[in-house]
């Protein structure tokens, strides 16, 4: 046996060695699913595959580094520290795409030079389609641009009609359909004038690419194998993509675990990885990793026997060998309030225990069933971090700079010349208008743009605007067009901006990272496709204490751990969410998303079912409340797996006078009404 499949278990080995058949790997929670990846690439390698011609997919930048990172590191044994081979082909669907388009723009009658729209950019694109069309002004309310540009979004990557998308997870804009059709059309063609794409045309002129079959026989040539991670958090336009790479199966491996499939709301569909097997003839293997490196085994048995109930699924019961005597806790909460204090509680009683903070973590179906808690944690001096908010490339600043790149790579982006030209003083969005229209009317020529008579408030900065898009457009080296950038901006920042002095470190960090890109171009595609998170628009007072708690949404806490696991609002109405119970599938997911924060905890786990929920949306009524039972994810036949606890106290009902026979017979009063 080779020395690189020494350390793994003989599932693991089994999938590793597979031959070149289609390949499907149910990867359990915790099982090992980056190291068993890892280790097939290397084997393919090892085994004499071209490490130019393998393709490895993956659903972050960063899962592909880390994939990419550890292959090299299991070939650099084998070697005895010679080179390794690298893998040339790994990123995101949609960063590959951006790659293979590029190559193959003439073919399919795109400018290899178009730049990619983020979501912000395509929603701003969408208004303006919106506001041209005089749908923004119709007697009847119309959706937002966010809202159109969900609904775009869902059609292209699920791959359904309008009218289905609409009914189905729209149904307040049925009435809109065929202004939304007249929208779409137009965008599609907005975009096509000014050679942008965005994310799901990525993934949409990729499919068209791959549907003709001569061009689709040139990109195929260019693969041996195709390696697929998190396939259950595929949508049906990757799918798609796939099966026209390898329409036979061989070569290809997909990896992911149907009971994590959480992600609808972006049109994932949990059947690509339920009908991955029978899509081939003969089918593709299936190999199962059940041992869990992560939990302990009360903790397993808790989550395998809520996923049991699952209605399809492929079938895998997770083992551990780290034993304990702990079995989950089942609270039973009083209230909300109840449920706080029981967690603060049991965070510090654990802290003090030797557990950090940043080994614990609370997690829930939707951000604000932590209101409460973030109030009290602020209250008793707990620090904390919360999951979300606004990313790096959305802080206005840094959209500014990036804007004046794009605009630099392609002066017919439209989106990026309209926010550029307002950064002037005195221009509002009509001169804006105006000038990228004369733009276009010049051909495009910045020589005869720097005629043009912008208002008088923008005179003096006119020239500075001209010159630094001649020079972006010029032969200035990449690595000194940020510099260029920040100096032109900086000006703009100070006089737009508070607090410049710290939006101005934002863009010392944008220049650190375009630093490490070979060219403008391969900067504003990758950062558009997988940008960093962070952002000085969000910073406060600095953090002084060197842990804190981690609060996370359950979807954001998906491939995490933590020792010590707490999970809010078990109760039905919450998990299932309210919102998710109109279809059966719909409930199907809601049982996995429970399953995968259950997942989430090493060492101990609490499962919190508050008794009562007290409706804050009726104050003028009083404290209305209602009693919630508790998930039904968890019925009583389960309840063994755990350990039941309660945490505060409900006033008991006051309990009947013992009397003897009724004095007063109400009852035949109430039916005397009615005679």
């Amino acid at each position: 046996m080779a020395d690189h499949l020494d350390a793994l278990n003989p599932a693991q080995r089994d999938a590793v060695v597979h031959d070149r058949g289609p390949l499907l790997i149910i990867a359990g929670a915790g099982s090992g699913k980056t190291n068993t990846l890892a280790h097939r690439v290397a084997h393919l390698i090892l085994g004499g595959a071209d490490a130019r011609r393998i393709l490895l997919l993956t659903f972050s930048r960063r899962a592909a580094a880390e994939m990419t990172t550890r292959t090299q590191r299991i070939l650099a044994r084998p070697t005895n520290g010679a080179p390794a081979p690298h893998v040339t082909w790994s990123g995101t669907f949609h960063a590959v795409a951006n790659r293979l388009l590029r190559l193959h723009a003439p073919d399919i009658g795109i400018d290899p030079a178009f730049t990619v729209l983020d979501r912000s950019d395509a929603a701003d694109s969408i208004d303006v389609v919106r506001n041209d069309l005089g749908l923004a002004k119709t007697d009847r309310r119309f959706p937002k641009k966010s809202t159109c540009l969900a609904i775009y979004s869902r059609v292209v990557n699920a791959q359904e009609p309008l009218g289905k998308t609409l009914a189905e997870s729209f149904p307040w804009c049925g009435e809109h359909a065929e202004d939304l059709r007249r929208l779409f059309a137009a965008y599609v063609d907005l975009k096509q004038q000014q050679h942008v794409l965005d994310y799901d045309d990525l993934l949409l002129y990729w499919l068209h690419l791959m549907q003709d079959e001569a061009l689709a026989a040139r990109v195929r040539r260019r693969f041996d194998h195709v390696l697929v991670d998190e396939y259950q958090d595929t949508n049906a336009l990757q799918a798609q993509i796939l099966l026209r790479l390898r329409p036979d199966g061989a070569g290809v491996t997909v990896v992911g675990d149907d009971a994590q499939s959480i992600y609808a709301f972006r049109a994932a569909t949990v059947r690509n990885i339920l009908d991955f097997p029978q899509q081939f003839d003969p089918p593709a293997r299936v190999v199962t990793l059940e041992q869990n490196y992560r939990s302990t085994q009360p903790i397993l048995d808790a989550a395998n026997a809520v996923i049991a109930f699952a209605s399809e699924r492929f079938t895998k019961n997770l083992f551990s060998d780290r034993r304990s005597e702990a079995r989950p806790l089942l609270v039973a909460a009083a209230d909300e309030d109840a449920q706080v204090d029981y967690v603060v509680t049991r965070i510090l009683e654990a802290r003090e225990s030797g557990i950090p903070l940043k080994r614990q973590a609370v997690l829930f179906r939707a951000a604000h069933h932590s209101d409460a808690l973030e109030v009290e944690l602020s209250r008793r001096n707990i620090p904390f971090v919360k999951y979300g908010g606004l990313k790096f490339l959305e802080a206005a600043h840094v959209k500014d700079a990036m804007c004046v790149l794009r605009w630099g790579e392609n002066l017919r982006d439209r989106v990026a010349s309209f926010r550029v030209l307002q950064l002037l003083p005195g221009v509002g969005p009509g001169s804006a208008q105006r000038a990228a229209d004369a733009l276009g009317e010049w051909a495009f020529s910045i020589d005869a743009f720097a005629r043009h008579k912008p208002p008088a408030a923008a005179r003096a900065d006119w020239p500075s605007l001209c010159e630094l898009l001649t020079r972006l457009r010029s032969d200035v080296t990449w690595q000194a067009q940020m510099g260029l950038v920040r100096r032109w901006y900086q000006p703009h920042l100070e006089r737009i901006y508070d607090h410049a002095q710290v939006r101005a470190q934002d863009l010392d960090q944008l220049e650190q990272i375009a630093a490490h890109y070979p060219s403008r171009e391969r900067f504003l595609s990758e950062l558009t496709l997988d940008p960093p998170q962070a952002t000085g628009d969000q910073a406060g007072p600095p953090l002084r204490d060197e842990d804190y708690l981690i609060l996370s949404t359950i979807h954001s806490a998906k491939g995490q751990e933590w020792d010590n696991v707490f999970i809010l609002n078990c109760a039905d109405g919450s998990i299932p969410s309210d919102m998710s119970t109109e279809h059966p599938e719909q409930i199907e997911e809601e049982r996995r998303l429970l399953y995968v924060a259950m997942t989430r905890a090493r060492d101990q786990l609490h499962v919190i079912h508050p008794l009562r929920f007290f409706v804050r949306q009726q104050r003028r009524y009083g404290d209305l409340h209602v009693y919630a039972p508790r998930t039904r994810f968890i019925p009583d036949s389960l309840l063994d797996r755990f350990t039941r606890v309660s945490h505060g106290t409900i006033a008991p009902e006051d309990a009947p006078d013992a009397a003897p026979a009724a004095r007063v017979d109400v009852g035949a009063r109430l039916r005397a009404m009615w005679s």
